[in-house]
């Protein structure tokens, strides 16, 4: 596994580390932006929510699926898949750790809520949001996360580490890794 010389911004490791029985952490690597195949670099390499995203590449809105979730106070973080919603496809897998603290009321009502793409939660709320990714990286799918993707052997895919910034601050740490095309 290779690191970026100036890693600044989520770290995978502590993202997996707040579900602390997970073993499904893939293999992976750091690499630069311009590394990115397309139509990987499409999905990642830019400053968009993902929901919006995928929902473009794929032709449908997506729903969310929590696979764990943990909340205490105003810290409230999420391992999730992201399902096409006319077939249940998943096309994304992600791990977001939010502090509440720089939400609304209702936003953060409904994020806790879990029945919405956080991504479609900021757009429908219109909060001033920035997102700001700090590292791709390529991965070899664990076994769980072939069976998300439905993937009889590992086949490389490509996700990204990122902030989103609500209202001018570092309201959430992502980990985004999009189905092997």
């Amino acid at each position: 596994m290779s690191k970026p010389p100036e890693l600044t911004g989520p770290q995978l490791k502590k993202l997996y580390a707040l579900f602390p029985s997970a073993d499904d952490l893939p293999e992976y690597e750091f690499v630069p932006a311009d590394e990115v195949p397309e139509p990987y670099r499409g999905l990642l390499v830019h400053e968009h929510h993902m929901t919006v995203t995928v929902e473009a590449h794929h032709g449908g809105p997506v729903d969310v699926r929590i696979l764990a979730r943990r909340h205490n106070g105003n810290s409230y973080a999420r391992k999730i898949l992201l399902a096409l919603h006319h077939n249940g496809r998943v096309v994304q897998f992600g791990i977001m750790n939010i502090n509440l603290d720089f939400c609304s009321p209702a936003v953060r009502e409904e994020i806790v809520a879990g029945q919405t793409p956080l991504g479609r939660i900021l757009i429908e709320h219109d909060v001033l949001r920035r997102i700001e990714p700090t590292a791709y990286l390529r991965v070899i799918p664990g076994a769980a996360m072939m069976n998300w993707f439905s993937l009889e052997r590992p086949k490389p895919t490509y996700g990204r580490l990122a902030f989103i910034h609500c209202d001018h601050k570092p309201a959430v740490e992502l980990l985004e890794i999009v189905r092997p095309e």
